[in-house]
This record gives C-alpha cells, sequence and structure tokens, in this order.
C-alpha cells in the first residue's frame, strides 16, 4: 500500500512540474527546414515521453517516402538532413527545374490541465509538386503517465459524442456539396483541445477536395463534457 501512494503522489508531483518552452531544432547543413516545437522542461519520466513522442511525430513528417524504421527510432535531426540531401539529389537529377522545396513544422500546446496535455503540430511542406501542403494534428497526452491517447480513449460514450458533433458539423457545412461523401458523416481524425473546448478538424483531401482547404470547428466543453474521459470545464 506505501509503495502504491508513494507513485501516486510522485505522479502528482510531476504533473505539478510540468512546464513547456518552445525550441528550435535545425542542423548545420540545414537552409530549408524551420522547426519550432514546445519541449517539457525537466528530467521527468512524464516530460520525456511527451518529448519523445513529439520527436518522433515531426520527424516523420519530414520523411520522404517509405519510413525504413520504427517511428520511435526516428529523430528530427536525422530526417532534417534527410530531408536537404534528397532535395539536393533532385536538383541533380532535374537542374532545369526550378522549383524550390521547403518545409516549417509548428507546435504548440493547446490545451493543458491536470488530466490531458493537447498539443498541435502544423506543418507545412513543399516537395516540388503543384503546391505544398499544410497539415494540422492533434497529440492528446495522459498528464499523469505522459502516454499518448488515442481518439477513441477521449471519449466515455463515442456515439453520444458523435451525435452531437453531426449538429455541429452541418451548422459549419452549409453546402455539403463540396464533401466526398455528403451523406455520411464521420469524426475526424485529428481531435484536439483548447480552452474554448473540443477541436474537430479534418485536412486538406480528407472529407473535401484541396481548394476547399482545412475545415474545423469547435464544441464547448459543457456541451460534451458528460462524455469526456476528463473534466474539460
Amino acid at each position: 500500500m506505501l509503495s502504491i501512494t508513494l507513485l501516486v503522489l510522485s505522479c502528482k508531483k510531476e504533473v505539478g512540474k510540468l512546464s513547456f518552452s518552445e525550441v528550435e531544432i535545425t542542423t548545420k547543413n540545414n537552409s530549408i527546414v524551420e522547426v519550432f516545437i514546445p519541449k517539457a522542461l525537466g528530467n521527468t519520466r512524464i516530460g520525456k515521453s511527451i518529448n519523445l513522442k513529439v520527436e518522433n511525430y515531426v520527424a516523420s513528417l519530414l520523411t520522404i517516402g517509405e519510413l525504413e524504421v520504427s517511428d520511435e527510432s526516428l529523430s528530427i535531426t536525422t530526417q532534417i538532413d534527410a530531408f536537404n540531401t534528397e532535395y539536393q539529389n533532385f536538383k541533380k537529377d532535374f537542374p532545369e527545374i526550378p522549383q524550390y522545396w521547403d518545409a516549417q513544422i509548428d507546435g504548440e500546446v493547446s490545451f493543458q490541465s491536470a488530466e490531458i496535455i493537447s498539443i498541435a503540430i502544423t506543418a507545412y511542406l513543399n516537395t516540388g509538386g503543384a503546391h505544398g501542403n499544410t497539415t494540422i494534428s492533434f497529440l492528446n497526452f495522459d498528464a499523469a503517465t505522459g502516454k499518448e491517447i488515442s481518439k477513441e480513449k477521449l471519449f466515455t460514450d463515442m456515439d453520444s459524442f458523435k451525435t452531437i458533433a453531426k449538429l455541429y458539423f452541418d451548422e459549419e457545412i452549409t453546402d455539403k456539396s463540396i464533401l466526398f461523401d455528403p451523406d455520411n458523416f464521420e469524426l475526424p481524425v485529428n481531435i484536439g483541445f483548447s480552452e474554448d473546448g473540443v477541436i474537430l478538424l479534418y485536412n486538406a483531401y480528407e472529407i473535401a477536395p484541396y481548394a476547399t482547404g482545412i475545415i474545423e470547428f469547435k464544441i464547448p466543453f459543457e456541451k460534451v463534457n458528460d462524455y469526456l474521459v476528463f473534466n474539460g470545464l
């Protein structure tokens, strides 16, 4: 019983001390990649877990082609150099093409409580296509353990939450003709949190053509708090 009590107190102590600072990550030979992400400060188990997941995820965004290694072994600096090398190889193979590559990745803590930490990652990558591509992703973490929470584990009643989400979605999208499948509502891949409530975000191509852009709407906590695994109020 004593060991369990000490573990609980240790977790609470780590949660109380957890804070973040924005850091820039680059390399000596980098000229086309910008990375600014939040980093949990302090040498805590929770902070290390969150930092590792954020780094792995950002590194995966910079990967050109199929991943040859596990996400858990990726580093941002390695992938920054690899991105630059791919661009240099592209210029050697196609010197007549004036296309310039670049990548910009920014992260921020969009919501933090004693129970959950939500981090938003915005990434713009241009690798020689007709246009660059912007995506926004949410990583949600258990504030007591530092482990990532999957979308399905964020809610106690997914069906009830989905019913409410559809009402807000219908208010946001008045012209259903822009959607690939206007008669079928599905929750987005990315669900995050802010002080205003639950954020539901569809990236380009997820439910509508690129020209439609990112579709985002929010649901106030008081409307769905009964279906959240944590207290958002």
